[in-house]
């Protein structure tokens, strides 16, 4: 007891199905996962400066905490040359994305 209705569209609203048959398939969605391993792949040095720059905090808080006054003014400092480093790899990592994509 369905009643079906056949509706005819004009041809130009069908564009879109021909535009996407042309294009091809449609590519593959990258995970996060995925993605993450790309980007480390394509910039090793930010990941090894994060580490850096988070293992001189930890130190460096838990000198503070210590009472050790000089090892912890120390880390604070590395934490700052690590962050600098890590600021630096991503510039680079920037430069060399956009060069190569030229």
């Amino acid at each position: 007891m369905s009643n079906k209705i056949q509706v005819s569209l004009p041809e130009e609203e069908l564009d879109w199905i021909q535009l996407r048959q042309d294009l091809g398939p449609v590519a593959e969605v990258e995970t996060t996962k995925e993605k993450l391993q790309r980007k480390i792949k394509e910039n090793p040095l930010v990941p090894l400066g994060c580490l850096a720059t988070t293992a001189a905090l930890t130190a460096g808080l838990y000198n503070f905490r210590t009472g050790n006054r000089k090892m912890s003014q120390l880390m604070m400092r590395t934490r700052i040359a690590a962050q600098g480093f890590t600021v630096m790899a991503l510039v680079v990592g920037v430069v060399m994305t956009y060069t190569d994509k030229k």
